[in-house]
């Protein structure tokens, strides 16, 4: 069956930049668009970034705008969320998770994607 796998989650400091990563298996993965999301205690998962299959557009919250960038090596079966200038509020879990190219356009929503990872816990102290 499908896996998605992230790692790169960890405690920083305010200010510092770390690289998520996503590594799927048994998933055709040039025929899907990634996502990231992250979920907070007592808060709801938060749409974070978005690229799409063929990485001709990526999207991004609001809050997470000019620092994160997303990527995706079709290569290796792959997507990043490199994260710059972390904030204590960037403080969640981060889940990957794939959407079939045929979804429409509302990258945010996470009800369009069907595989999901487990998370990672990232930190930000201040």
């Amino acid at each position: 069956q499908v896996q998605l796998t992230e790692t790169g989650g960890t405690t920083v400091q305010a200010g510092a930049s770390l690289r998520l990563a996503c590594e799927a298996s048994r998933l055709p993965f040039n025929y899907y668009s990634m996502g990231w999301f992250r979920q907070a205690p007592g808060e709801e998962r938060e749409f974070t970034a978005a690229i799409k299959w063929n990485s001709e557009a990526t999207y991004y919250g609001d809050s997470v705008k000019g620092r994160f960038v997303i990527s995706k090596d079709n290569d290796k079966n792959i997507v990043f969320l490199q994260m710059t200038n972390l904030k204590p509020e960037d403080t969640a879990v981060y889940f990957c998770a794939a959407r079939p190219l045929a979804s429409g356009h509302d990258y945010h929503s996470p009800d369009k994607y069907v595989y999901w990872g487990r998370g990672t816990q990232v930190t930000v102290s201040s």
